[in-house]
């Protein structure tokens, strides 16, 4: 039987995901603030990256979720999860460009076009942006409904690139298990999208040849 919340227990629903979406936050700055961190910047820069690759995953994972369970009310929270994807990006990004370059922005992008890791890094990040901007209901009426779906579908290309850049990174330690494991991810969220736009797709031609 499907749950069917109210226009409340949604509003209920929606502030305590927020709340939880803050909480890795909230342990990095306790954590930074109270000095238990022997290797801060390291420590930092590998959790927000993580948690960017989460909330990527599950902003993936809403859809079939939906489609499986009749949910149809999960997609109230896609937009929200999406932009903590973002947002731990953001921070992600900020670290590497304060601790790493102390806000040179020449070097920081010399660093980039060095080191292809960071490269495909960055374009996923830049990638990010656009959706992030366009998250509004005013940016949905201003694109239109279609134009809005299909800047949107970038995260297809965004998740690959965060996948491939934490490949990248754990390759210097040859400690492959949790780029596969985001990589195994990925590609089933990914695959159960293209099984079904091919059978829509299928449906149409049958449909078609029939009238």
């Amino acid at each position: 039987m499907a749950f069917n919340p109210t226009a409340k227990q949604v509003t209920a629903l929606k502030a305590v995901a927020f709340v939880l979406s803050l909480l890795p936050f909230f342990k990095l700055v306790w954590l930074t603030a109270s000095g238990q961190l022997v290797e801060p910047l390291q420590y930092i820069t590998r959790a927000t990256g993580d948690w960017t690759l989460y909330f990527l995953c599950i902003t993936l994972a809403v859809t079939p979720l939906r489609r499986l369970s009749k949910w149809n009310w999960l997609l109230k929270l896609r937009r929200m999860v999406g932009l903590y994807a973002f947002f731990y990006g953001l921070l992600h990004f900020t670290t590497f460009l304060w601790f790493d370059h102390f806000f040179d922005v020449q070097e920081m992008l010399k660093d980039v076009l060095k080191r292809p890791f960071i490269t495909v890094g960055f374009i996923a990040f830049v990638l990010l942006i656009p959706l992030a901007v366009t998250s509004t209901n005013g940016m949905v009426r201003r694109l239109g409904g279609k134009r809005w779906q299909w800047l949107h579908r970038l995260v297809y290309v965004i998740a690959p690139l965060g996948i491939l850049h934490y490949w990248w990174m754990k390759a210097a330690k040859h400690d492959f298990s949790q780029p596969i494991l985001f990589g195994l991810i990925v590609l089933a969220l990914l695959a159960v999208r293209v099984y079904w736009a091919r059978s829509k797709a299928a449906a149409n031609t049958r449909a078609v040849g029939s009238v």
